[in-house]
């Protein structure tokens, strides 16, 4: 026999999720609200484990303040080639390099504490109805938000799964890396590979650094063994000492489609194949797609058979207006770039702040490719190409 009817049930306990019932408890406080997770807290994650300042700015904007005061900040980035061009730079707000254990965890209860309600669950069953939506024949609900990764349960029990999708496969692990500053992030671009291909070393605080490789996984070519990503970390990462923890992943990359049908059932995060396509980041987008879906789902839970609104509808055009210009322009730009055509980038960069500074907006929040970015590869092939032969 069914329970009582929860107003919104979110699937999934991640950033995604814990932003879907904050956002829907900000929306209507009153609202009836599930959060659903299969795994039990504090658990880990395969991530790269940074965190933007964007993604407070949106707690912020929730209601939700504070959560990483007590987390030092990291506000150099240095990227480039072995052996090739490199910038590094200063970033306008520190970034926070966070283990998932911590960040999840805190997500979490920062929803449970708005009165968000947690339920232990495995999602097998979907079925829409006209005015609800029962999982499992069991949890009844007016909205339900599918925030439950890549391999999403909701997204393939309502068939919304893309015909295409562009994948890659990511290592990471926890490690020192000799050599290298304790208050700096690094991303190595590699020349070879399945393009784009990079590793990375985020500092954690504790003399390790959260590690990884990723590169892009081609239509119908074959996944990479761990040993070579292994292999690639180690040869981009020479320093790297005894790494621990080493767990893979899959990232869903942004296309320039968003995929939201009509309807009571919401897509977040990895759910919806919303992974920036040249850096990986997911933690801003999965919050923000959160945010925004369940905003949405308070909304036309309470307001919907009255105002006749599609919480599928609404949440679309949410998402077109945050994230429509920046996943046209990262695919467009993801398409196009080629190690070249990086190295090109990383050099008309060196030296100019505006353009170091609209690189990390691009690639590490919601940010267009803005025409200087555009302006100093374009100007760096052309100087290439026109170089003299000594």
């Amino acid at each position: 026999m069914l329970g009582p009817m929860w107003d919104v049930v979110v699937v999934g306990s991640g950033p995604a999720g814990a932003a879907a019932a904050i956002g829907a408890k900000r929306a209507w406080p009153d609202a009836r609200v599930a959060l659903l997770d299969r795994a039990r807290f504090p658990r880990d994650k395969s991530c790269g484990d940074g965190v933007a300042p964007h993604v407070l700015d949106v707690l912020a904007r929730l209601g939700v303040t504070g959560l990483l005061d007590d987390w030092p900040g990291v506000s150099r980035l240095r990227l480039g080639f072995p052996g090739g061009p490199e910038i590094a730079g200063e970033m306008r707000r520190p970034a926070y390099i966070v283990p998932r254990t911590v960040l999840d965890s805190r997500l979490r209860q920062a929803a449970l504490d708005r009165g968000a309600e947690p339920l232990d669950h495995r999602v097998r069953r979907v079925d829409v109805g006209l005015d609800r939506v029962v999982l499992d024949g069991e949890i009844d609900a007016r909205v339900v938000i599918g925030a439950d990764g890549a391999h999403s349960a909701v997204r393939h029990a309502i068939r919304a799964d893309p015909v295409t999708a562009q994948q890659a496969i990511a290592l990471r692990a926890y490690a020192p890396v000799d050599g290298l500053p304790p208050d700096e992030q690094l991303i190595v671009f590699a020349r070879q590979g399945g393009w784009p291909a990079y590793a990375w070393s985020f500092p954690i605080g504790d003399g390790r650094a959260n590690v990884g490789y990723g590169e892009f996984l081609p239509p119908g070519g074959s996944t990479p063994t761990r040993t070579h990503l292994l292999d690639r970390l180690h040869e981009l990462l020479p320093g790297l000492r005894g790494p621990s923890a080493v767990r893979g992943h899959h990232l869903p990359l942004s296309t320039a489609q968003v995929r939201q049908p009509d309807g009571r059932v919401l897509l977040a995060g990895d759910a919806l194949s919303l992974v920036n396509p040249i850096t990986g980041e997911g933690i801003h987008t999965a919050v923000l797609t959160g945010a925004l879906a369940g905003i949405a789902a308070a909304r036309t839970a309470r307001e919907g058979e009255l105002a006749g609104l599609d919480p599928g509808r609404e949440y679309r055009l949410a998402l077109r207006s945050a994230f429509g210009r920046h996943t046209r322009d990262v695919n467009l730009l993801s398409r196009l770039a080629r190690p070249r055509a990086v190295a090109a980038g990383v050099r008309g960069a060196q030296g100019r702040q505006r353009v170091f500074d609209d690189l990390v907006e691009m690639g590490l929040a919601d940010g267009p490719v803005t025409g200087r970015v555009l302006g100093v590869i374009a100007a760096e092939l052309v100087r290439k190409v026109a170089r003299p032969v000594a």
